[in-house]
């Protein structure tokens, strides 16, 4: 049975209001996820481009934003694809203040709806599991850099 949900968690050693600003704003989104920028519309249905050099583009559409504690975005589950119904899964990051920073927590889910065989349902959510411990680990690591340090 394929898995609907992957849900991480990671501790960043940043303010709240310092975390959103990494996740949201194209300038460093574009640094941590994305190899090659990222376009982003902080508005509920603002579409948004994420590029990798490798991989190509992955298109997305805002569909949450409650600074600084939650912002949410559909990301087609190809590259260069729409996201569409059946064709997109919902990620979800979610800020708290923690004495040491901020605990985020990521969720994606809808992998069963994805119009796929179940097989590569499974791959789908699997991969994006290994990719959310990546892409946190990168953030953990970024928000720590000087560049991420600068007010």
């Amino acid at each position: 049975m394929t898995p609907d949900r992957i849900e991480r968690e990671t501790l960043i050693a940043a303010p709240v209001e310092r975390v959103w600003e990494l996740v949201t704003a194209p300038e460093h989104v574009g640094t941590w996820f994305g190899d090659a920028g990222a376009e982003i519309d902080l508005r509920p249905g603002g579409a948004m481009a994420l590029r990798w050099e490798e991989h190509g583009t992955v298109r997305a559409r805002v569909e949450r934003v409650e600074a600084p504690r939650v912002f949410a975005y559909r990301w087609a589950s190809r590259m260069e694809a729409e996201p569409e119904e059946g064709a997109s899964t919902l990620v979800e990051f979610f800020l708290e203040p923690d004495a040491r920073g901020t605990l985020l927590r990521v969720v994606e889910s809808g992998f069963a709806a994805l119009d796929v065989p179940a097989d590569e349902q499974e791959r789908k959510a699997k991969g994006n599991g290994d990719g959310w411990d990546h892409e946190l680990r990168d953030l953990a690591e970024y928000a720590r850099s000087e560049v991420a340090a600068r007010p």
